[in-house]
C-alpha cells in the first residue's frame, strides 16, 4: 500500500470521527456515512476496523459529554435553540418524562436505542442537561454503552459489504441503504410506541 493511500486513508478516518463528535449537536451531519466510508477505505488494512471502531465509540461518547455539558450549564445558545424550536423543545419534555420512573435497564435501552434514531442523540443529551432528577454521571455510562455498540454496528456494516461486493461504490450504496432503512425503522418503531403510550 503507497503512501498516499495511507495518507487519503487516515484523512477520511479523521472526517468521520469529527462527524461522528459532531452529530451530537448537528445531527444532519451524515456520521454513519462517513464512517462506512472509512471502513470502506481501511477494510485491507489489519487491525484497521477494529480500531476504527474504537476511534467512533470514544467520539460518539466525546461528543455526548460536550452536549450534555453545555446543556447542564444553560449555554445560551443551546437555551435559544429551544426557544425557538418548540417542535425540538416538545421532544426533549417528552423524553425526560419518559425517562421518569424507568428502571436503570429500561433507561439504558432509551439511551442506546436514541442512537439509532435520526436527531435521537441529541434530543437525549438536551432532556439529560435539562432535567435534575437525571443523574450524568449514570447517563454517560449509557452513552459510552450505546456508542459502543453503534460503532460495532456501523463499522461491521460497512467491513462487511466490503467482503461480500467487488466494487466499492456498490458497497457503499448497500452499506448506506441497510443503514437508512435500520434507522427508519427504528424511528418508525419509537414513534408507534409513543403514540400507544400517549393514548
Amino acid at each position: 500500500m503507497d503512501i498516499a493511500t495511507v495518507i487519503g486513508s487516515s484523512w477520511i478516518c479523521a472526517l468521520a470521527l469529527c462527524a461522528v463528535l459532531g452529530d451530537a449537536f448537528l445531527p444532519f451531519i451524515p456520521s454513519g456515512t462517513l464512517v462506512i466510508l472509512a471502513v470502506l477505505k481501511t477494510a485491507q488494512i489489519d487491525g484497521a476496523p477494529v480500531l476504527l471502531g474504537l476511534g467512533v465509540a470514544v467520539a460518539s461518547f466525546l461528543g455526548d459529554l460536550l452536549l450534555l455539558q453545555l446543556a447542564q450549564r444553560g449555554a445560551p445558545s443551546l437555551q435559544r435553540r429551544l426557544d425557538h424550536r418548540p417542535k425540538l423543545a416538545a421532544s426533549v419534555a417528552r423524553v425526560q418524562q419518559a425517562l421518569d420512573g424507568r428502571t436503570s435497564g429500561a433507561a439504558a435501552a432509551m439511551v442506546v436505542i436514541a442512537r439509532f434514531v435520526p436527531a435521537g442523540r441529541t434530543v437525549l443529551d438536551l432532556a439529560i442537561g435539562h432535567s435534575p432528577a437525571h443523574h450524568p454521571r449514570r447517563f454517560l455510562r449509557w452513552s459510552a454503552l450505546a456508542g459502543l455498540v453503534w460503532a460495532a454496528y456501523i463499522v461491521t456494516l460497512g467491513w462487511l459489504n466490503s467482503h461480500w461486493f467487488d466494487t466499492a461504490w456498490l458497497s457503499m450504496a448497500v452499506s448506506c441503504t441497510a443503514a437508512t432503512v435500520v434507522s427508519t425503522a427504528i424511528a418508525r418503531i419509537v414513534r408507534r410506541n409513543r403514540r400507544l403510550v400517549v393514548s
